[in-house]
């Protein structure tokens, strides 16, 4: 017993960092456009049709922790394409983001869901879209969608990934990103135009999605980054506190709906910040 106790602490001394955990060397990001960088700056020519960004929160936590950074997050990709590959827009083919993880994988950060179901294009597209023809109400709704199943049936998704990330590298440590609040407690700006009705019913779905994949997290015993909870007083309403930009894309900015580089770097904070612990 004695012994397997010195060699523990042995093995620590030379190979753990100040708080007791490995050191993370292989570092693979799986993830839709909130994690690849839609619309920002800076793009990997090697990248293809994912067009990622090196201005993302897996480029920036890679380089602070000197990790070796295996980035497979593609724009447009729904949880079933981590076992799945994605046929993208150009001709080319974004290979199923589990792919990417093996047995000497030390880190995974998994920032999926948003596109399952249709959810990010029907809460934002979608509903802003009805609010044309209903200024005033709340069109989207009225529309009757089931958003709720679709939010519980993303979290059990989202769980299944990470479990499937346990089985393949299990000694990773595996974190699950949020996504950042869209939608101010109150008020309407131009920028999200949705009908004012409907600006309660999109926070809360949103807020649901975020609850579900905390859920998905506890139950696949991952980490998650309650980037909803840091993003409050950076939605989208929020002038130059913006974290997220507006309808509106701005080239070599940020795509509508999508983060800015502000955003990445608050992402990679926290993200360093649940390493440290």
């Amino acid at each position: 017993m004695v012994l397997a106790v010195l060699l523990a602490v042995t093995a620590c001394t030379a190979g753990c960092d100040d708080n007791g955990e490995a050191p993370i060397h292989r570092y693979v990001a799986l993830g839709d456009s909130y994690t690849s960088g839609g619309g920002l700056p800076q793009v990997d020519k090697d990248s293809g049709g994912c067009e990622r960004s090196r201005l993302t929160y897996p480029t920036l936590v890679a380089k602070e922790l000197d990790a070796d950074l295996a980035d497979v997050s593609c724009g447009g990709a729904r949880t079933a394409n981590a076992t799945d590959p994605q046929p993208k827009g150009d001709g080319t083919v974004n290979p199923p983001q589990l792919n990417a993880v093996t047995r000497s994988t030390d880190l995974v950060t998994v920032g999926l869901g948003y596109n399952d179901g249709g959810l990010f294009a029907g809460l934002l597209v979608g509903c802003t879209s009805l609010a044309a023809h209903d200024a005033g109400g709340d069109p989207c709704e009225r529309a009757g969608k089931d958003w709720k199943h679709v939010v519980r049936s993303t979290g059990d998704s989202v769980a299944a990934t990470l479990e499937a990330v346990h089985d393949k590298a299990p000694d990773a440590r595996v974190l699950l990103i949020g996504y950042p609040q869209l939608v101010p407690p109150e008020g309407t700006c131009p920028q999200l135009p949705l009908a004012p009705g409907d600006y309660p019913f999109v926070r809360s779905s949103l807020e649901l999605l975020d609850t579900e994949l905390r859920r998905a997290a506890d139950d696949a015993d991952a980490t998650y980054v309650d980037v909803m909870a840091a993003s409050a007083g950076h939605d989208i309403c929020a002038g130059r506190d913006a974290w997220v930009n507006g309808s509106q894309a701005r080239p070599g900015v940020a795509a509508a709906y999508h983060p800015f580089a502000a955003e990445q770097q608050a992402v990679a904070d926290l993200i360093l910040k649940k390493l440290d612990h």
